[in-house]
Formats: C-alpha cells, structure tokens, sequence
C-alpha cells in the first residue's frame, strides 16, 4: 500500500537520499586510487609538483575514474527514464563490467587532453612572462572538454556505439547545443561549488546528483532531436505522397 500525505512524501524523499548515497558511494569506492591522488593534487605548490601529480592522475583515471563514472551514469539513466526501483549494486557492476574498455578507451583520450591543458595553463601563467592571457584560452578549452566528457558519459550508458563515435557525437552535442550544453555546465559546477561548501555532500550525494542532472539534459536533448527526425520524416513521407497523387 502506497503511502500519501507528508508521511508518503517522507518516505519517498528517504528512497531518493538511500538511492543516490548508495550510488556515489560506489563510485568513489570504484575509483579510490584516483581519489586519493588528487588530494596530493590540491597540495601541489609549484609546476614541478603538479607535473609530478597530473600525470599519475592521467594514468590511474581511465582504470578507475571512467568506467566507475561510466557505471553510475548507466544507475541515473535508468532512474531517468523511470526505473527508480533498480537494483543499485547489481546494475551499477553489470554496467562498470559491460562499459569498462570502451570507458577506459575513450578515458585515455579525455586525460591524455586534460593533461595537456592543464600543464599548458600552469607553464604559461607562470613561466611565460606576458603570455598570461593565453592561459585563460586553456581554462576555456577544459571547460568544453568537461561538457564533452559529461555528454560522452550520457552516450555510452544510453546507446550501443563504437568508442570513435561516442568521441565524435560528444563533441557534436557540444557545440551542435550550446545553450543546452551551458545548462547542463552551469547545473554540474553549482553542484561542484555547494559540494566544497558542505562537504558532506562530497562522499554521499556529488557525483550521483551530477550524473542525474546531466543525463536528464542529455535525454531532453535525444527527444528533441528525436521529435525533429520525425518531423522531418513525416515532411517528406507527405511530399513523396503528393508528388505521386500529381504523377498519377
């Protein structure tokens, strides 16, 4: 019997706080080693030091930041898409197994870049005496690699492709919806910013809350195109049809 009134609604918001702690938890458990080296990241004091941390980070992420990552986007698309009573530990290890090489490929390809932007932006900050400017030009580029990288999550969990084209429809999402794209950017950096504020929220809800949010914006914008398609489709079905009504 389903509860109603405040208690109903208690009960329901408790299913949702156990769902999404449960889920983060098991990405930060499946991604421990990357964690633990970006703590030594945040300590880092000199460009030295972070080419020391940074490239470990671009080394451990891919086999175990992507496809831990990987598997909690494939639990928040199932809640998405309306199957909130999912097993959480069998979903999320059937995913992080059935994901694994394509999320490990394309996480070589994402900290490969990031490495190299984030190094770039520390040498021409500091080291390029009247080139600090172009140093924001790289804080700019890591910015749409990040949205690329949250739509390319959204991709694998959603549909069955080859790893060279969830890169290429990533970056399309990206620029191809910009507005979309900033939304679904600003959501995940307010998170990000409450996150260090509250840092409780960090080990229970920081992740599984992004993954929610991003792929909610990344299946707005499925169905929209999907609504176009067939649009475009009836369209042209009638042209054909009148076309043949004149021939006839």
């Amino acid at each position: 019997m389903e509860m109603r009134g405040m208690m109903g609604g208690f009960y329901r918001l408790s299913e949702w706080i156990m769902r999404l702690s449960v889920t983060n938890v098991l990405w930060l458990l499946t991604s421990f080693p990357f964690w633990l080296l970006v703590i030594s990241f945040l300590g880092a004091k000199d460009t030295e030091q972070l080419k020391a941390i940074v490239i470990p980070l671009a080394i451990v992420a891919p086999f175990t930041l992507f496809p831990a990552t990987s598997a909690m986007f494939s639990v928040a698309r199932k809640w998405v898409l309306g199957d909130t009573d999912v097993p959480l530990l069998k979903t999320f290890f059937r995913n992080y197994k059935q994901n694994y090489v394509q999320a490990m490929i394309g996480g070589l390809f994402y900290a490969l870049l990031f490495a190299i932007l984030i190094i770039d932006f520390q040498v021409y900050l500091r080291q390029m005496d009247g080139f600090q400017l172009i140093a924001y030009l790289f804080i700019a580029l890591m910015f749409l690699l990040l949205i690329s990288l949250l739509h390319f999550f959204s991709l694998l969990s959603h549909f069955h492709m080859k790893t060279i084209q969830l890169l290429k429809n990533a970056l399309i999402l990206t620029i191809g919806r910009p507005i979309r794209s900033m939304i679904m950017a600003i959501g995940a950096a307010a998170v990000l910013f409450i996150s260090t504020r509250f840092t409780f929220l960090i080990p229970f809800f920081f992740g599984s809350i992004i993954a929610v949010y991003t792929f909610y914006n990344f299946n707005m914008v499925i169905q929209k195109m999907m609504l176009l398609k067939e649009e475009a489709e009836t369209e042209k079905s009638a042209e054909l049809d009148s076309e043949d009504e004149q021939k006839q």
